[in-house]
């Protein structure tokens, strides 16, 4: 089956640029808004929305989304709200939606009902952070079933022969991880993201995108200098919160313009 997210990576490549991912927490600051920020989002430069549940103990998320996803929590977030979000975003914003979701949601959900029922609402595919392919085979098997994309992590500190199960079993992209630690904004990018997207490409991965601190132009601009991507959440979820679907809308029209001033080379 045809992968959403590839298609949007390859599409950016073609047009001379990186690919800009852009998420947020659903629900926040209440589930109406929420659906209209993922909209302007993909309306304002971002070629994949990437969507999180909100969810009461996440493992990776800086204090910036933990305190948008306690309010979206608190405003009466259910995770049924998610399929007809993920179908409205999807129709009104053309670009694919990938949800970044804990693993215990899709376990209480029902593995195989929570692929049916992403795949109906035109959903891409699942990012992953506290499951790695070795204990997902269940995961393996539904998203290969319903065409659904799964985005694997990897980070610095991950062996050879993780990396190389990784590669194998992500599609769409993997989700390199910059530094060690929390989401959140910070000065300099680790190098060791550059490091380990080198290392993801010489086990076979074809699209690698850079998430983990990444918040201005800038920053974006470096990335996709080596990497097919770039994934921005805290910059995009306090400018939500600080101004309102409008101040996102400029805030994503900015780190868009990032991604063509160093846009991956073919060769690389």
């Amino acid at each position: 089956m045809t992968s959403q997210i590839a298609e949007a990576i390859d599409a950016a490549h073609a047009a001379g640029r990186g690919a800009f991912v852009g998420y947020l927490p659903l629900g926040y600051p209440d589930l109406r808004t929420g659906i209209e920020a993922a909209v302007a989002l993909a309306q304002n430069g971002a070629d994949i929305i990437e969507l999180g549940p909100p969810y009461s103990d996440p493992v990776m998320d800086g204090p910036v989304i933990q305190e948008a996803a306690n309010a979206a929590l608190e405003a009466g977030f259910k995770i049924r709200d998610l399929f007809p979000a993920v179908r409205e975003i999807t129709e009104r914003g053309g670009v694919p939606v990938v949800i970044m979701v804990y693993w215990n949601l899709v376990v209480q959900y029902g593995v195989a009902r929570f692929a049916d029922d992403l795949a109906a609402a035109g959903g891409a595919g699942l990012i992953t952070p506290d499951i790695a392919p070795d204990a997902a085979a269940e995961w393996i098997a539904e998203s290969t079933r319903t065409g659904l994309d799964r985005v694997f992590l990897a980070a610095p500190t991950s062996t050879d022969e993780r990396l190389e199960m990784i590669v194998r079993d992500s599609t769409g992209f993997v989700y390199t991880v910059s530094t060690m630690g929390i989401t959140g904004e910070r000065a300099e990018l680790d190098a060791a993201a550059r490091t380990l997207v080198t290392r993801l490409r010489a086990h076979g991965a074809e699209r690698c995108c850079v998430g983990i601190g990444i918040s201005t132009p800038q920053q974006i601009a470096e990335t996709v200098t080596y990497a097919d991507g770039a994934i921005v959440g805290t910059a995009l979820v306090r400018a939500l919160r600080d101004g309102g679907v409008a101040g996102l809308s400029e805030t994503a029209r900015a780190l868009a313009a990032g991604t063509t001033h160093g846009a991956r080379s073919a060769n690389v």
